[in-house]
């Protein structure tokens, strides 16, 4: 049986990152699953998803403490089993609104009230191509629970995306 280990990793931005947290779960003989990384702000910021044998956990543990002396910082969440496939319909949300403080709030309150989970997540402030005005643009992946239609997270959501004069598609 193999554990499932879930971790976050931040560090400065500098080539090699990636391939040093490669090594270290290879050397322990673990299965890197999936991840998802990021250059933001100049720092480089992921979460990764590893499955090892139970009786490597300590040697990697081991290598993770030595990457902390070259400044890569990794906070382990769990030890456990994976967990099971998430049920309910899969949808996928595309925003853009003029930028201002609190778009991100407004739609995580609707997916919120909703029952909604967000199974990745992205978010930018661009230069609007014809006026050159801010824009906020988010990209979402959903999960919607059992017995709630995408129809009807959609009309919840054109009701904000109306008060905050934004568009929002949601896609399922």
């Amino acid at each position: 049986m193999t554990s499932h280990l879930v971790f976050t990793v931040i560090a400065q931005d500098r080539p090699g990152l990636v391939d040093r947290l490669a090594e270290a779960i290879a050397v322990s003989g673990g299965n890197w699953v999936e991840s998802s990384m990021a250059r933001l702000g100049g720092e480089f910021a992921g979460i990764v998803s590893v499955d090892i044998d139970p009786d490597s956990l300590g040697d990697l543990h081991e290598r993770f403490d030595a990457l902390l002396t070259d400044g890569i910082a990794i906070t382990l969440r769990s030890d456990a089993a994976r967990a099971e496939a998430p049920s309910g319909y899969a949808a996928h949300l595309d925003l853009v609104s003029q930028d201002h403080p609190g778009i991100l709030r407004q739609i995580t309150k609707v997916l919120n009230e909703h029952n909604v989970s967000i199974e990745h997540l992205e978010t930018a402030v661009v230069q609007g191509s014809m006026s050159g005005e801010k824009l906020f643009k988010a990209s979402a992946d959903l999960r919607l629970p059992d017995g709630l239609g995408p129809g009807e997270l959609g009309e919840a959501l054109q009701e904000t995306a109306a008060d905050m004069m934004a568009d929002i598609n949601l896609i399922d």
